[in-house]
């Protein structure tokens, strides 16, 4: 059931709100100091009248415009920290009209916007870093989670305080670096409160092509089978398959990917075809 449609329009800085510049160096970016509670630059809480714990969340993304300038990094948050140890900066020339990043004389990255944090407030009156996602989503950094994709979000809390922000322009799955190319945007959204909906444990998200859930942990094989059994759930709940039935598609016609591996929980999604089950557009 839908209670009403807001939509919603957010200007987001880049990650580390203005604290890299478009012309820094390197040597300029290994000189700075991070506070030891360093977040995210997000637009948020945003309290969504109607919206009780226990219901859903749904957040569609309809515009993602993306600023003028961009930047990835490498330090030893990244997968592979313990061999890349020495930061490294590199900037970039984009735009709203960009269709890609230039990377070096040869390298295009085509562009491919999206939020990297989405969320509702957990439960809890603990102060909590925006690094790692969790069951109310956070830092997913899903690069699948694109303009007309719609999330779902389990509410926790009255309001359910909608966050956004840590905007991409592109992504590789993985995020294996520890960053992808962060840089400035606008985003027009649509939110709607689900009323009775189908009891979801962590954020799932659909497009006109698939339907998919998503599953954390503290390591990819957690991840990986959470993700699994949500997916199974879904089958069951929606489309009346037997759980055997259900796990059996999941094999044969659904597919796991790797999110992120670097923001202290690890997130997998799995997708699955409308077109297999049978859902028109």
């Amino acid at each position: 059931m839908l209670d009403g449609r807001r939509y919603l329009s957010s200007r987001q800085e880049e990650a580390t709100d203005k604290a890299i510049s478009p012309d820094m160096t390197t040597d300029a970016y290994r000189k700075l100091e991070w506070p030891e509670d360093w977040g995210h630059a997000l637009t948020g809480p945003v309290y969504i009248e109607g919206a009780e714990p226990g219901d859903i969340l749904a957040v569609t993304l309809h515009e993602i415009e993306i600023g003028d300038w961009g930047w990835t990094d490498v330090s030893n948050f990244g997968f592979l920290g313990d061999e890349f140890n020495d930061p490294y900066l590199k900037t970039y020339e984009l735009g709203k009209d960009k269709r890609y990043a230039r990377f070096s004389d040869k390298i295009l990255i085509p562009l491919r916007p999206f939020p990297g944090v989405m969320g509702v407030a957990p439960n809890t009156d603990e102060m909590l870093s925006t690094i790692p996602p969790r069951a109310n989503g956070g830092n997913m950094d899903d690069p699948n989670i694109v303009k007309g994709t719609t999330v779902y979000f389990p509410v926790f809390v009255q309001g359910a305080l909608f966050s956004i922000g840590d905007t991409h322009a592109a992504q590789g799955h993985g995020e294996v670096g520890g960053t992808a190319i962060e840089a400035p945007m606008r985003i027009v959204y649509e939110v709607n409160v689900l009323k009775g909906a189908r009891r979801i444990e962590e954020p799932q998200y659909e497009t006109d092509e698939y339907y998919a859930v998503t599953a954390f942990g503290t390591t990819l094989d957690e991840a990986a089978k959470k993700a699994t059994r949500y997916m199974i759930d879904y089958l069951v709940s929606e489309h009346s398959l037997t759980e055997h039935e259900a796990y059996m598609l999941c094999s044969v016609a659904a597919d796991l990917k790797i999110a992120e591996v670097v923001d202290v929980n690890m997130l997998v999604s799995m997708h699955i075809s409308k077109k297999t089950l049978g859902i028109s557009k």
